[in-house]
């Protein structure tokens, strides 16, 4: 597996091993030993999540105040732009954001972790996105900032006129939203 730190402390580009030839390919999606010997890390996982999103479909920027969840995200169908923002107040990158393109093709998978708002947009006609999570969903818990707060400068792909549950689209900016610490 190779690891490729992102401009955000923490957010790191994950890239399996992926053995192919002419009748398709064989790729090792996760291994413990592999994913804590290769990042330094030392999580463990206790959910994993699977949604299906259509084009145009953004969802985000999600975290949780207790029981943050550090997330290994990645696309198995489709392609989506994919973003981290570091939502500690206390941290000196506060409000810094990190992005990538993650698709079938690329089968690159984003390490988010826990005290990071996590968010994408879908790119293609419909996508399978999959995550790992280390803590589990406590919705009493779940805040959210707004996708294009200003404060932010998320570079979101051009053209963008995305879908939004109401949560999403009625999420509050950056500098008015209950963050930790």
């Amino acid at each position: 597996m190779k690891v490729t730190p992102t401009d955000l402390p923490g957010v790191l580009v994950l890239e399996p091993k992926v053995f192919g030839d002419a009748r398709g390919f064989f790729l090792e999606s996760f291994n413990q030993r592999v994913f804590n010997e290769a990042t330094g890390l030392d999580v463990q996982f206790v959910q994993d999540n699977h949604s299906r999103s259509a084009k145009g479909v953004l969802r985000g920027l999600h975290y949780q105040l207790q029981q943050p969840q550090g997330k290994l995200v990645r696309v198995v169908r489709g392609a989506v732009f994919d973003v981290a923002v570091d939502v500690r107040r206390s941290s000196p990158h506060f409000g810094r954001w990190a992005g990538i393109e993650l698709t079938e093709e690329n089968q690159r998978q984003f390490w988010v972790p826990p005290g990071f708002a996590h968010g994408f947009v879908v790119l293609s006609d419909s996508a399978d996105f999959l995550y790992k999570a280390t803590d589990y969903y406590a919705p009493a818990h779940e805040r959210s900032v707004l996708w294009n707060d200003p404060r932010i400068g998320i570079e979101w792909p051009a053209g963008l006129a995305p879908l939004l549950s109401d949560k999403d689209r009625n999420a509050p900016l950056l500098a008015d939203a209950e963050v930790p610490g």
